[in-house]
């Protein structure tokens, strides 16, 4: 099966999965650009990137399955390592700002846990 073989059903949803995949991703974005502190910043990207990313690489499992005619696991390794390696970045950024604004004397720094 080649890209115009396609059946209309499938490529609409890998249509959809992707489109709304980007649409978590640039919303993430705009959260980075329109949040005012480091704290707030850092959640919004982490979670469009996580959710966005998936939802495009589901639409790329689906795409790639259907074409190659059989099922197509190779995408969740992608899937797999962004979902590890974003929360742990976020949760290492977010301690070390919050170690540097505690020691600088920020007033605007996160209480002690």
């Amino acid at each position: 099966m080649t890209g115009p073989d396609l059946p209309a059903w499938a490529a609409w949803i890998v249509v959809v999965l992707a489109l709304t995949g980007a649409g978590f991703a640039l919303t993430g974005a705009l959260g980075l650009i329109r949040l005012k502190t480091f704290y707030e910043r850092v959640h919004a990207p982490t979670l469009g990137a996580t959710l966005g990313a998936a939802l495009i690489l589901a639409g790329s499992m689906l795409l790639l399955s259907l074409v190659e005619g059989h099922l197509v696991l190779r995408d969740t390794l992608i899937g797999l390592f962004i979902t590890v390696t974003t929360p742990v970045t976020m949760l290492l950024l977010a301690r070390a700002a919050a170690h540097r604004d505690r020691t600088e004397q920020n007033p605007k720094a996160p209480p002690e846990p």
